[in-house]
């Protein structure tokens, strides 16, 4: 029994060393059939320019072509065979030196993720290049820009008959948005969305103001003469669109992306937010002073803003238009919603 356990132990601490030995051995013989297949090679490249140059003869001596275009094809492809000896060797140089420098063991980068197989025969097997997985950004931002022209949808009453001039009532927005991609692997579907404070002007007609006379809020005939009568409110809002529109899908070796870029954009959608503030800026002369007038109030204002909006547009620019479901004031008998249309930029 004791003879027995001995020799296992004997066995256990002998294995290393013969697994060792082993390893050694076969490193060795790899290494043997590498310098060998040296010999091999150049012998092959020979032979095969030395069938070449028989073929060219014979095409010489069937006058097929003469002997400057024979000459000329000989040297071409005794160039041809040379730098094929050349790469050949090489890569057998280089495989010495992998299977020298790492004893046979299985290699592992993750740079982009090289991985090199074990010898089989003295060729190296197993030999694969991963890309590390491409980045695919689904979501994108961008800055929001868009001005114009602003007025207000009065009930029974086309723009015609509007209370505010058309070319001195303007609007500007200034915004963030985030566009992300619907679908997976289609970019026509996206949802753009994001916050935006929004300044929309309106200059009365006809040297009036706006009253709150705590019933309602009216516009009144100034007992001055105006310079200036201008009424704006200021909001906050959230907007949500789905654009839709072709995109180019841009593949790289990191990366993917989809590019509206010199694209036809369709945005429908609406927001909701609130009230910053309500104001009134007038401008007048009273005996023989400037006067300038700075009125912040509610107005009776609404202070929840929603409505609609959309764009349609190339590139970068488009034409821009939002549309106020809620009535501008709150007690007013007759309803009016702020209506705009601009255009609008986002630097995507």
């Amino acid at each position: 029994m004791k003879i027995i356990t001995y020799g296992i132990a004997l066995t256990l601490w002998l294995l290393p060393i013969i697994y060792a030995n082993a390893q050694e051995n076969n490193i060795e013989s790899k290494l043997e059939i590498l310098e060998n297949s040296k010999e091999q090679i150049i012998a092959e490249e020979k032979d095969a320019l030395k069938i070449e140059v028989e073929t060219i003869n014979e095409r010489l001596e069937r006058n097929e072509i003469t002997e400057t275009k024979a000459d000329k094809l000989k040297e071409e492809v005794a160039e041809k065979r040379a730098l094929n000896i050349e790469n050949r060797l090489n890569i057998v140089d280089n495989k010495i030196a992998l299977l020298t420098r790492n004893d046979n063991d299985t290699i592992i980068k993750e740079q982009n993720t090289m991985v090199v197989g074990v010898f089989d025969d003295g060729e190296i097997i197993n030999v694969s290049f991963h890309n590390r997985k491409r980045y695919d950004r689904r979501t994108t931002s961008d800055l929001v820009f868009a001005f114009g022209l602003n007025n207000v949808i009065t009930k029974g009453e086309s723009l015609n008959d509007s209370d505010f001039e058309i070319g001195g009532s303007r609007f500007t927005e200034l915004g963030w948005a985030w566009k992300t991609r619907v679908f997976k692997n289609t970019n026509w579907l996206r949802i753009k969305y994001g916050f935006s404070f929004q300044w929309n002007g309106l200059k009365p007609t006809d040297n009036r103001f706006y009253v709150d006379t705590g019933e309602q809020t009216e516009l009144q005939e100034f007992p001055e003469n105006l310079d200036k009568s201008k009424f704006r409110l200021d909001n906050l809002v959230f907007p949500v669109h789905f654009e839709l529109g072709p995109s180019r899908k841009i593949e790289r070796e990191n990366y993917i992306r989809y590019s509206t870029r010199k694209k036809i954009k369709i945005g429908l959608g609406g927001y909701a937010g609130f009230k910053l503030s309500s104001k009134q800026k007038l401008k007048y002369s009273k005996e023989g002073q400037n006067v300038k007038e700075k009125l912040k109030a509610s107005y009776n204002t609404n202070n929840i803003v929603y409505g609609l909006s959309g764009y349609i547009g190339w590139n970068c620019a488009a034409l821009y238009i939002k549309y106020d479901l809620n009535t501008i004031f709150k007690d007013n008998p007759i309803e009016q919603r702020n209506i705009s249309l601009g255009l609008r930029f986002d630097m995507d």
